[in-house]
């Protein structure tokens, strides 16, 4: 059987019950970090370990029905392409708004007050240029990330990460792709709704990105 021809780097950002890694058909590289980082400091953190030509950053509740990783491969044969993402679903199935257009404060203010929103884009087969892609899934041309020095891990520590980067990305002629053959399960957890710390985070984010502070 061939070995598998991608690396994992598993990030324990806090102490806890660690599940046991050892019998996986791939090589696992682990990091345990001495306090809590960011969102974008450990995905830093975990690109300066990788080697490939693509890095994925993905959150652990990331399910995956099919391990087709060359289906989010196509899209890279354009060499504009910088990023590129999958079609994100919850557990029920139903379509997650992980493809965007870049927020304004108006647009960030319809979505407050209306709660429930039409999707930013419409598609049907093929993979479509989008602005931005949430961050619980997107793989990276290598290049690219370098080229922006990845997530601006001094200006934001959780909450658009994935809007800025992209931003920067578009900035140096980069694409950001929405890849409809390619299909994950999120759940999202929405804690910036329930914890005042998270939300704390979020209104931070969101006014650091708006005013470019």
């Amino acid at each position: 059987m061939k070995p598998p021809d991608f690396e994992v780097i598993v990030t324990f950002n806090i102490a806890e019950p660690e599940p046991v890694l050892d019998d996986c058909p791939f090589p696992i590289q682990v990091i345990r970090n001495e306090r809590p980082k960011g969102f974008g400091a450990n995905h830093n953190q975990a690109f300066r370990a990788a080697r490939g030509e693509l890095f994925a950053v993905i959150n652990p509740d990331i399910r995956m029905p099919a391990l087709d990783l060359a289906v989010l491969e196509w899209p890279f044969a354009d060499k504009k392409t910088g990023a590129c993402g999958p079609l994100v679903v919850d557990g029920s199935q139903r379509l997650q708004d992980s493809a965007r257009r870049f927020p304004t404060l108006a647009t960030l203010l319809c979505r407050l007050i209306e709660r429930r929103h039409a999707a930013d884009y419409s598609w049907r087969n093929d993979p479509i240029v989008v602005d931005w892609l949430a961050g619980m899934f997107i793989v990276f041309r290598r290049a690219a990330f370098a080229q922006v020095d990845g997530f601006d891990e001094r200006r934001f520590f959780m909450y658009y990460e994935d809007v800025d980067i992209a931003k920067r990305l578009g900035k140096h002629g980069w694409r950001s792709v929405l890849q409809p053959a390619a299909q994950v399960i999120h759940d999202a957890q929405r804690a910036s709704h329930r914890d005042l710390k998270h939300l704390r985070w979020h209104v931070i984010s969101a006014a650091r990105y708006l005013t470019g502070l």
